[in-house]
């Protein structure tokens, strides 16, 4: 997650004219075709095939039960894009192997949010964390992979986890920013919540972890550049990471963190920001719709696709992957282009 001011939404389309495709990966690619007035196609086919590289829910040689979460959570981050982002997200996915539940979230337009006792919308993201909680409860999985949403989407299923497997149980938080502020530094709780996890923070959501996670038992890869507070936690509770830098060309610091505290059952949560803005554009920072600077002073990822990709699988054949959540997804261009159809006539609603 990031921590900055919320911004409205109001761009349109950008780039009109030809056909380009971007090689994401070897196994990912965009192809952009703008005839008949316009037209963003993104090929399902190669993109699945990307996603598919990931674990959890693609090994076909043992039954699944992986519950898939589809969690559009946006108040926690202020930022209504987060809902579209995760619809987008769903349809990019594979199909799941397992089961598929959506927990219910107000569409951006249907809410209003505001501060309430130090966090903004307070009571509806504590009633979506429960929500959650009772969909996973419905069925009981040994691993979840969860569709978000901001990064708050991942406490009530990493929290399950947590209770389910116990000590055999680590998160491995992939983001440029730690996620452990309080109520006193920020009023937005996808800033907070790994520090709930680790049953620290506002008791409203550090309640709802029965287990909490030691913090011997996370790891940060892509951190950057940590606040002076973010930096202070991090060494008081001796919190291991490694920058982006750090795990360009290998996964060892990782790897040798699992061997250290030998567990087996690891969940990953896997915020878009922690991606490199130079190859990566469905995130804040690639904001059209705010002036030059807004961003100055954040932290910014620096991983590429692939680097993210080879590390959950490296992870993966050290440990067993259970946990895999995708957060703060926010395709502008997308997002520019649904504006624009809204608004036009003869497509748009009346």
């Amino acid at each position: 997650m990031i921590v900055s001011r919320p911004r409205q939404v109001n761009g349109g389309p950008r780039g009109l004219g030809g056909e380009v495709g971007v090689e994401v990966s070897a196994n990912w690619r965009i192809q952009t075709n703008f005839l008949c007035g316009g037209r963003t196609i993104i090929s399902r086919k190669s993109i699945t095939a990307g996603i598919a590289e990931l674990p959890v829910e693609n090994d076909v040689s043992k039954p699944s039960n992986t519950l898939r979460l589809v969690f559009p959570q946006w108040q926690g981050g202020g930022r209504p894009p987060y809902h579209f982002g995760a619809q987008l997200l769903e349809w990019l996915a594979p199909p799941a192997s397992g089961p598929v539940e959506h927990v219910p979230v107000p569409k951006p337009a249907d809410v209003a949010i505001e501060v309430e006792n130090g966090i903004v919308a307070r009571a509806q993201l504590l009633k979506q964390q429960d929500d959650a909680a009772k969909l996973i409860q419905k069925h009981s999985p040994d691993s979840i992979v969860v569709i978000g949403g901001d990064c708050l989407v991942d406490l009530a299923p990493f929290a399950y986890l947590s209770e389910r497997y116990g000590d055999d149980f680590a998160i491995l938080w992939v983001d440029a920013h730690p996620d452990i502020m309080t109520p006193k530094q920020w009023s937005y709780a996808h800033a907070m919540v790994l520090g709930n996890l680790m049953g620290f923070g506002d008791e409203d959501f550090s309640s709802r972890v029965k287990r909490p996670v030691k913090p011997s038992h996370v790891f940060y890869a892509g951190l950057e550049d940590p606040s002076e507070y973010e930096a202070g936690f991090l060494a008081e509770h001796d919190l291991k990471s490694a920058s982006g830098a750090a795990l360009a060309d290998t996964s060892q610091p990782v790897l040798d963190w699992i061997k250290s505290i030998g567990v087996k059952h690891i969940a990953v949560h896997f915020d878009l920001d922690v991606l490199d803005l130079n190859t990566f554009k469905a995130q804040l920072f690639a904001n059209p719709n705010v002036p030059e600077g807004t961003y100055d002073g954040i932290a910014r990822g620096k991983m590429t696709l692939a680097q993210v990709t080879r590390l959950l699988k490296d992870v993966n054949h050290h440990a067993d992957i259970v946990g895999l959540g995708f957060a703060e997804h926010l395709p502008w261009d997308a997002i520019g282009l649904k504006t624009m159809f809204e608004e036009l006539p003869l497509i748009g609603e009346p």
